[in-house]
């Protein structure tokens, strides 16, 4: 018999000490008390009560149904969080009364682990842009003049904002076909995912105080996995000259684990080269942390993987972006969430959407379920990635799944 318990985790364990993703639960003998839990291996701590018994100073914000109060206390006080957190999990004076507030992974619903303030989505990959180029303009530049100066993106819904696992309509909207005279209205035809990485901020800045590449580790909390789902069709027809609405905000799916930015430090890496000089307030060839992260993420539908999109090979890093959508003076809130566009690599293979991965829909996916162009009913997209941890180990961050219903309401017209 083994005397092992969830307190003792594998080496190669997604999800051990150096990890310690944040989360909000409930359990089914109390589905009305959300409450911050923190993934250990296949265990969640109910933080709260574990720092309460502990006497910790921080009790009070661990014991709130969401993420948004820890976030907004600042840097100081996620780094004393998480060293608390460390400790309780891995001394083994602590094994006998940490281990009364572990609950099986199994046995929590999750839920949307932060309350989104505004969201932002970038257009950071060079190679999705690249590739979007050349399907929608095959005679021009693939990069629009502006794409190498600036990272370009757009306001989104937070109230679409949803947390994985959440079943995702087939939206209606406006769509119309080049061989089509006049637009109908309908469920979208063109259904996409967009594997790509989110940043939650913390702490908020003040509305006209702009937010410099330095400071982003003061303000952002973490990370976590996004698919923003977008409709195609309805999205070409609309977006002309404005940008993205109806075709991308009916959801917005993020995984139910944010993982510490401190999590992350050995994945840190340098971004590619750039190939043309930037404004000073993008500027980051100077030295310093690398920007860029190694992250690898991996995309399946219906339990076939489909692509493995690298986020090393993001020409814009998450610190530009930050301080491009507040050089303006905009403002942070916590609970803002950013997301990186979809992550696209050189290789085929490595294509984070469907749009990319069928080139528009010429070339169908080869599934053992049938061919593919865009999503079906029925489907399930899901979404993982690791990062290099220390001394050789791997952190994991939470997946996104989703999965397509059907559309609702009116008939076709």
């Amino acid at each position: 018999m083994s005397d092992a318990t969830p307190l003792d985790l594998p080496d190669d364990d997604l999800f051990g000490p150096d990890n310690l993703p944040y989360g909000v639960f409930t359990t089914e003998d109390d589905p009305d008390l959300p409450r911050i839990g923190v993934r250990y291996g296949r265990s969640v701590l109910d933080a709260g009560s574990a720092a309460e018994s502990f006497g910790s100073p921080h009790a009070d914000l661990l014991r709130e149904p969401r993420l948004n109060p820890l976030m907004a206390a600042g840097r100081p006080v996620w780094q004393a969080v998480r060293a608390e957190l460390r400790s309780w999990l891995t001394s083994p004076e602590h094994a006998d009364v940490i281990g009364q507030y572990l609950v099986p992974l199994e046995d929590v619903t999750l839920h949307l682990p932060f309350e989104p303030a505004d969201y932002v989505d970038f257009y950071a990959s060079e190679h999705h842009a690249s590739n979007v180029g050349r399907i929608f303009r095959p005679n021009g530049e693939p990069l629009t003049p502006n794409w190498k100066h600036l990272p370009i993106g757009y306001h989104g819904r937070a109230g679409t904002v949803v947390v994985s696992g959440t079943p995702v309509v087939r939206p209606r909207g406006q769509r119309k076909a080049p061989d089509e005279t006049a637009p109908t209205f309908g469920p979208s035809r063109r259904l996409d995912i967009e594997a790509e990485v989110g940043f939650v901020v913390g702490a908020p800045s003040r509305l006209g105080e702009p937010v410099p590449q330095s400071a982003f580790r003061e303000h952002v909390f973490g990370v976590c996995l996004v698919n923003d789902w977008s409709a195609r069709d309805i999205q070409a027809w609309e977006y002309v000259p404005l940008g993205p609405f109806l075709g991308k905000s009916f959801a917005t799916s993020v995984s139910a684990w944010v993982t510490p930015l401190d999590a992350l430090d050995a994945a840190r890496t340098d971004p590619p080269a750039r190939t043309h000089p930037l404004l000073p307030y993008l500027e980051d060839s100077a030295g310093g942390e690398p920007g860029g992260l190694d992250l690898r993420i991996s995309v399946s539908l219906n339990g076939h993987t489909i692509a493995e999109p690298p986020f090393s090979a993001m020409y814009w890093t998450a610190a530009q972006q930050l301080a491009h959508m507040t050089v303006n003076g905009a403002s942070l809130r916590t609970g803002d969430l950013f997301a990186s566009g979809t992550v696209s690599g050189p290789q085929a293979h490595q294509r984070g959407c469907l749009l990319e991965l069928t080139w528009s829909g010429r070339d169908p996916l080869d599934l053992p379920d049938g061919e593919r162009t865009f999503l079906e009913d029925g489907d399930e997209v899901v979404i993982t990635a690791w990062a290099p941890g220390p001394n050789g180990g791997r952190v994991g961050l939470g997946e996104v799944s989703g999965r397509v219903h059907p559309a609702g309401g009116a008939e076709d017209r």
